[in-house]
């Protein structure tokens, strides 16, 4: 499974994608900042992902809104969270469909 993760800190994205490989994932982050391409990346994201995580706590009013329009568009399914550490990130690796 490919898990776009939008949003939190950028110096987990190293242990999220660790994590995701020893499971047999993979993981692409945006870390939410929408100047430049931003946008144009996001979609991207949202396209290649089969679940997106989006992190509001760590996030930019716009990331979220504009994720969330994305997937209107593209459905996939979506997790919407405060926060994203890694405990919750390995918990949603070992059971998906928890999601």
């Amino acid at each position: 499974m490919r898990i776009g993760i939008v949003g939190g800190l950028d110096r987990s994205e190293l242990s999220y994608e660790r994590l995701a490989r020893d499971h047999g994932h993979e993981v692409e982050v945006h870390d939410g900042d929408m100047r430049g391409t931003a946008v144009a990346a996001l979609a991207g994201l949202v396209d290649r992902a089969d679940l997106v995580v989006i992190v509001t706590d760590i996030n930019s009013h716009n990331a979220v809104r504009q994720t969330r329009k994305l997937l209107r568009t593209h459905p996939r399914r979506s997790l919407l969270v405060r926060r994203l550490g890694l405990s919750r990130f390995l918990a949603l690796l070992q059971d998906p469909a928890a999601a």
